[in-house]
């Protein structure tokens, strides 16, 4: 695991990563710098499949119990906790959290959510959202072949505290051509300014919840 705790970082963010690439993958430590620059932690980890250079994907249950440890892990820092990741790796965690609430989690952020396979569009892999309790940021680029967003937006559309953030241009990895005017790297800002955001309002509203559960006692 890497953890990379900013000084005055008011949250942490347990990252994994996609299917194909590991928690070193340049994305991923560029991501964990511009979150750093926003005050949040990060804590970048692995699954077992990866950690063994195998080609072969680990079973959903063992992708989701690595994703248990990586918050129980991530909670011993003391700071407000959100989980998620790229692709693969922000879909394991859902799961995880509609099997059973993550422990200290009060939200997920989906750093390009895989809805469907490339050329396969569907909805099959957002059926368990509606089991996930906590609010849900989506961070999705215009171009992913892995998310038809005329798909997509209904299905959000029909759960409930759910944020989507959609930069123009983007494809599954976030990279965005030349013509947009824009580089990867002020992309890759973007999403971690949008992130800092979204979790500075859910810790707040949090906060408003449980005053106002407190004053009705």
């Amino acid at each position: 695991m890497i953890l990379r705790r900013p000084e005055g970082a008011f949250c942490l963010y347990a990252l994994a990563h996609g299917a194909g690439a590991g928690m070193r993958h340049p994305f991923l430590e560029a991501l964990s710098d511009a979150l750093a620059a926003q005050g949040v932690a990060t804590l970048r980890y692995e699954f077992p499949y990866m950690e063994e250079r195998k080609r072969r994907i680990d079973p959903a249950p063992v992708l989701q119990a690595r994703v248990r440890e990586a918050v129980l892990a991530a909670g011993k820092e003391g700071l407000p906790l959100f989980a998620g990741g790229k692709s693969m790796g922000g879909r394991m965690t859902s799961q995880a959290q509609a099997l059973e609430a993550l422990p200290g989690v009060m939200g997920l952020a989906f750093v390009g959510f895989p809805l469907h396979p490339a050329g396969r569009p569907g909805i099959d892999r957002a059926e368990h959202l509606a089991g996930v309790r906590v609010p849900m940021l989506f961070l999705q680029g215009t171009r992913d072949d892995l998310a038809d967003l005329a798909l997509l937006r209904p299905v959000l559309e029909r759960l409930e505290r759910v944020t989507l953030h959609v930069v123009e241009d983007a494809d599954h990895s976030f990279h965005v051509r030349k013509k947009s005017g824009r580089t990867d790297a002020a992309v890759i800002g973007e999403l971690a300014e949008v992130f800092a955001r979204w979790a500075q309002r859910t810790i707040g509203d949090s906060s408003i919840r449980e005053s106002r559960s407190a004053g009705s006692r």
